[in-house]
């Protein structure tokens, strides 16, 4: 199943919702999003990855999410995954991601997160 990023902005917070599954096909579109939006005149202070609606993830989407991770840090924006299903959240834990992004059950807690 093909994977679909919406983007929405909520204050200084862009939320990025990708749907479906992130894998080696797929998980360019996140990139694709996340670059734009770390890459924008505007920068925002935060983005959240809303991962309620990802079923399943691999390690290109890890990759993804460490290389947006770096180089949001590296501009001063803050970065959290909000909502993991429990499959892919055992990944992250499996993978170490949660040691190195903020990993929230939901996107309220994720905002203030990536804010703080």
């Amino acid at each position: 199943m093909a994977s679909d990023v919406s983007i929405r902005t909520e204050g200084d917070v862009v939320v990025v919702t990708p749907a479906g599954e992130l894998d080696a096909i797929s998980s360019p579109l996140l990139a694709e999003a996340l670059d734009g939006i770390l890459g924008a005149a505007e920068p925002c202070r935060g983005i959240v990855i809303d991962f309620s609606k990802v079923s399943f993830c691999d390690s290109r989407c890890i990759g993804v999410l460490v290389s947006s991770y770096r180089q949001a840090r590296d501009l001063g924006i803050g970065l959290a995954v909000s909502a993991p299903q429990r499959a892919v959240h055992r990944l992250f834990v499996i993978a170490g991601i949660d040691q190195v992004i903020t990993i929230e059950e939901d996107t309220a807690h994720a905002m203030e997160a990536v804010l703080a």
